[in-house]
């Protein structure tokens, strides 16, 4: 299997194979649903398809989101690979191409990191510095612990200094930063569970009591006033979706940052 050469964007998310299409179909129909609910009508898909293209944005950050994750989990790895190389008196470039045997044992030739490590590869025969590769793959993961030993590498290299020891360091702080990730993420696990069931709380309500009480909200439906109550509606329940996640986001981010 080849692995690519070209420089990846974390920011965004590269769609597999049938992911796209799956993805497609899941916002379709989360449009259709919404459509149907709140105004028992299929045109209103129409109007209605911004929110399902705002839902098939968030799936493809929150699937870019885990892969700077785990890019940042494999990196981790490497680093203490290279660290050991240095120890064995390599250069910090001879290291990382070292590496790369290391993470093709752990990860695979498909990988993230082994495609990072290709990219590094060829940029040193083009006699691109490796902090420079560093820092670029720092700006394109957007992880703030490949930054760190970015800067790190960069000031041991140019002022001198114990460069395993600092490595060995700088990984270990890493793996700090991961680990409370990892607990943070298993501590709010349960309250997301909970946001999870209160979005959907509002359809069940509703389907006990449309089943319960036919034509309970007939009344609701096509005409103006009907309409009116319902885009109301809906625009509290996305507003408040969309501020649940903001906070979530932000629990997990003033955690570690």
């Amino acid at each position: 299997m080849r692995t690519s050469s070209k420089r990846r964007d974390y920011h965004k998310y590269c769609w597999k194979k049938g992911e796209l299409l799956a993805a497609a179909l899941q916002s379709a129909a989360v449009t259709g649903f919404l459509a149907v609910f709140f105004y028992r009508s299929f045109w209103a898909a129409i109007p209605l398809s911004a929110a399902g293209m705002l839902f098939f944005r968030s799936l493809g950050q929150k699937k870019a989101k885990r892969a700077r994750e785990e890019l940042t989990v494999q990196f981790k790895e490497c680093i203490l690979s290279v660290s050991a190389a240095l120890r064995a008196g390599y250069s910090p470039e001879n290291a990382f191409l070292e590496s790369r045997t290391d993470m093709l044992v752990l990860y695979g030739e498909g990988s993230m990191i082994c495609q990072e490590l290709e990219i590094i590869r060829k940029g040193l025969v083009m006699n691109i510095p490796l902090e420079e590769q560093l820092s670029d793959l720092a700006d394109r993961s957007g992880s703030s612990e490949i930054a760190q030993f970015s800067s790190v590498l960069s000031i041991a290299k140019k002022n001198g200094g114990d460069l395993p020891k600092m490595i060995r360091t700088s990984s270990e702080l890493i793996g700090r930063r991961i680990a409370v990730r990892q607990e943070m993420k298993t501590l709010l696990s349960g309250r997301q569970m909970e946001q999870n069931i209160m979005k959907l709380m509002p359809f069940v309500v509703s389907f006990y009591i449309s089943v319960s009480s036919p034509g309970y909200f007939d009344v609701l439906y096509h005409n103006l006033q009907g309409i009116a109550v319902m885009t109301l509606c809906l625009a509290v329940y996305l507003g408040a979706c969309a501020a649940g996640e903001l906070v979530m986001k932000k629990v997990l981010t003033d955690g570690f940052v």
